[in-house]
């Protein structure tokens, strides 16, 4: 098998190094993916309360998208207070 220096130039500039961190996953892709989903949920809810207000939207759905938004928020607050409560901790730790 022949391999010429050009093919295996390309091929290690093209590789990921072992040391940068991979965009696709981990705690940065999924912290981004569930701000996104917050984001969306509360412009859904915030969209259905205005066509409610303006008669396209029945009362069900409103309620449905108001009780989701709800849960969204209390869930981001829930996750908010224990990362605080972590911070805490750390700081509580001799050195």
């Amino acid at each position: 098998m022949d391999i010429s220096a050009a093919i295996a130039a390309r091929s290690y500039g093209a590789a990921r190094p072992a040391t940068q961190p991979d965009e696709a996953s981990g705690p940065g892709a999924s912290a981004r993916r569930a701000a996104e989903d917050f984001s969306q949920v509360l412009q859904r809810a915030e969209s259905t309360a205005q066509q409610a207000m303006t008669g396209d939207a029945d009362p069900h759905s409103l309620v449905s998208a108001l009780s989701e938004a709800q849960l969204a928020v209390e869930t981001a607050v829930a996750v908010r207070d224990k990362v605080v409560e972590a911070y805490l901790e750390i700081l509580r730790m001799p050195v």
